[in-house]
């Protein structure tokens, strides 16, 4: 079983406690709002990173990460290949509605950020998953990353609540 760590909206912010939620994970998926690439390095020392940019990263961000990327949660490093394809997550930041049928497309999981507000829904055999926000608190909103446990072609999404001092 592989463990795929999510997290969101940083906006700069990569607390602690978002560190040891993601440790040991396989492959970490940011959902976009990273606000500093220094956060994608230190993420980076726990497992592969696989990012895209969010409505308020511009600069050096946005020029580093696209807009969406097409993880194979098997693989290693998310990389797709023709040979050993296993379930397909669609990752965005959310801002722009989804140009694509992702059942038509091939995929089993959407991840997304943008609201801050953690999701997680089956629709028509696709996972919709937001891990929710890891970054400053925004409203009255839990501070979260997520899990994605992945078991042959079953993913199993898990909100993980940051327990902050």
């Amino acid at each position: 079983m592989r463990v795929i760590g999510v997290i969101s909206d940083t906006h700069g912010l990569l607390r602690e406690e978002a560190v040891a939620a993601l440790a040991g994970c396989d492959l970490i998926l940011h959902a976009g709002d990273v606000g500093d690439l220094e956060i994608l390095r230190r993420l980076g020392e726990i497992a592969p990173v696989r990012a895209v940019r969010g409505n308020t990263d511009d600069g050096a961000v946005a020029e580093a990460l696209p807009e969406t990327d097409v993880i194979d949660l098997t693989s290693p490093n998310g990389g797709v290949s023709t040979e050993g394809r296993g379930p397909l997550a669609y990752l965005l930041h959310g801002h722009r509605e989804l140009d694509l049928d992702p059942a038509a497309a091939g995929f089993r999981v959407i991840v997304q950020g943008h609201t801050h507000e953690p999701l997680v829904r089956e629709r028509a055999g696709v996972l919709y998953f937001n891990p929710g926000s890891a970054g400053p608190r925004r409203f009255n909103l839990p501070v979260t990353v997520g899990r994605l446990r992945v078991d042959g072609v079953d993913v199993h999404p898990e909100v993980v609540r940051l327990d902050l001092a």
